[in-house]
């Protein structure tokens, strides 16, 4: 049997990534597969899952060095188990840049494409056979490519993924901005989670000249909540990164899916000056506004440098 799954803090286009995968080995080759979770799922995802009469996928704690696995929206270790070389990846479809890392006894097939969305590369290589996939996978399938492109807001969306947005929209006879708005509205709702559970909802390692930080987005129709929150999301992160090895800093933004902007926390003299150089701005308060940043995978991660000694 094929566990498929994605990366930790689980979103929706690697659950919903999974689940279709798993549909797909399962109906149209002669494979078993499961799709599984990494982590809690944040509102927008049990929102669209309950939308679309879909069972939340099991967690998964840990893998064996038996393990056949399949990774979606992910090819980055750091977001995966610690011994995920361990386990015999089969397969790894994915949207984002190459990271390296992953290792195998023997040669995979990879797809990374550059597309905004990886439902949108599994829906590709469905192929023909995505007039028989059903329709609540279908609607699972709409509702990853309007997660990722943040309703094509997102600088990351390309005409392609709009394309078969529009298409499986009029197949189901969904209203995309309506709906998009259900789904931006589920996902703004953080009223019940701690402050760590927020800078962990959807945060993302990378490396910057030596250095290994957590880049956290927390995309909502109301910031002004998160800022309001804002000493509790410091005190949290300054928590992560006294406990947790491999964290030497936190980056946190609150992307306004309204006004198409991003706030970073500048809570310190380093995260000040990580801002201050990587978007060429002044810092001049423990809050900066950086308008039309929407993407980390596009606008954030990219440019991340350190500030000069």
């Amino acid at each position: 049997m094929i566990k498929v799954f994605g990366h930790k803090a689980p979103d929706t286009d690697s659950v919903g990534s999974s689940i279709l995968w798993s549909w797909y080995l399962n109906e149209h080759t002669s494979s078993d597969a499961t799709p599984y979770v990494l982590g809690e799922l944040n509102k927008e995802t049990i929102f669209l899952l309950d939308r679309w009469n879909i069972p939340e996928p099991e967690r998964l704690d840990a893998v064996e060095a038996e393990d056949e696995v399949v990774i979606v929206d992910t090819n980055n270790p750091d977001e995966l188990f610690g011994n995920i070389n361990d386990a015999n990846i089969v397969r790894v479809i994915d949207h984002h840049r190459l990271s390296g890392g992953l290792s195998t006894p023997g040669p995979i097939d990879m797809i990374i494409r550059p597309l905004a969305c990886t439902a949108t590369v599994i829906h590709d290589l469905i192929g023909e056979h995505v007039d028989s996939v059903p329709e609540h996978l279908l609607g699972l399938m709409l509702s990853c490519i309007l997660s990722d492109t943040l309703a094509f807001r997102s600088p990351t969306t390309t005409p392609h993924d709009k394309d078969v947005a529009e298409r499986l929209a009029k197949r189901l006879g969904v209203d995309m901005q309506a709906f998009a708005a259900e789904m931006f509205a589920a996902k703004s709702d953080l009223s019940d989670f701690s402050d760590s559970r927020i800078v962990r909802l959807d945060g993302k390692m990378t490396e910057v000249g030596g250095k290994h930080f957590l880049v956290s987005v927390v995309e909502t129709t109301t910031p002004e909540q998160l800022i309001a929150r804002k000493k509790g999301i410091v005190e949290a992160i300054k928590m992560i990164v006294d406990q947790e090895d491999g964290v030497d800093e936190v980056l946190f933004f609150i992307v306004d899916l309204f006004r198409e902007e991003a706030t970073a926390f500048t809570y310190n003299p380093f995260t000040a000056g990580i801002i201050s150089a990587s978007f060429g701005v002044t810092v001049e308060s423990d809050m900066e506004v950086l308008p039309g940043i929407l993407s980390r995978k596009k606008q954030i991660v990219p440019v991340l440098r350190l500030p000069e000694a």
